[in-house]
């Protein structure tokens, strides 16, 4: 599957994985848990920015609980829509920007945001933009969460030195890249201050 194939495969999406299916589930523990560790660092002006934010709803629950400073990236039309009815108050308030990651960071300087985050987000990026990564760190000024599927024990940093650790297709329509986001990111210069792995999930929280 080429670059181009994935952002359309993401910028089309409709029905499971789409932006009305994130919104009717809303806010999960995931939200929670990325709340609990930004209350452990920051005030209710941090800078906050979420790659692929869908229509939003772990923003709003940032939203609801006090953070005033929030941006979104995300290629789907149809997740503003929904934002919109879903979160009306996220939608009027947050900043967001409807492109592709790749097509946005590069304008961001350097440590433009306090926080940024991805849920099940960077996994799908496609290998031949990985030098998004690079930016993405350069463009954090203190927390870089990453909550994505490594592909179970595989991706322990203990068991390997790789950062790319296979793909998977999803329903046989989109590829998800299993990666070593500790790797990645220390490499990168920031240092893995937390980590937990889920049952189908890890988060990890770097800091600059």
């Amino acid at each position: 599957m080429e670059p181009n194939e994935v952002r359309e495969t993401w910028a089309e999406r409709s029905g499971e994985y789409s932006p009305d299916y994130y919104a009717y589930y809303g806010p999960n523990e995931t939200s929670e848990t990325i709340r609990a560790r930004f209350d452990a660092r920051f005030g209710s002006d941090a800078t906050i920015l979420e790659l692929g934010c869908s229509s939003g709803r772990h923003l709003s629950h940032l939203l609801e609980n006090g953070y005033e400073n929030l941006s979104g990236i995300e290629i789907n039309d149809e997740a503003f829509e929904v934002m919109a009815d879903a979160y009306p108050d996220l939608a009027e308030r947050g900043t967001f920007y409807h492109d592709a990651i790749e097509n946005v960071v590069k304008g961001f300087e350097d440590g433009r945001f306090d926080a940024v985050f991805s849920v099940e987000t960077l996994q799908h990026l496609h290998s031949d933009d990985e030098w998004v990564f690079e930016e993405l760190a350069r463009i954090t000024d203190d927390l870089l969460i990453t909550v994505e599927n490594e592909g179970g024990d595989a991706t322990d940093e203990r068991d390997t030195d790789s950062t790319e650790l296979g793909v998977n297709y999803v329903n046989d329509e989109f590829p998800l890249y299993y990666r070593n986001w500790n790797r990645i990111f220390t490499d990168l210069g920031l240092a893995e201050i937390d980590s937990e792995r889920g049952e189908q999930d890890t988060i990890r929280v770097f800091r600059k």
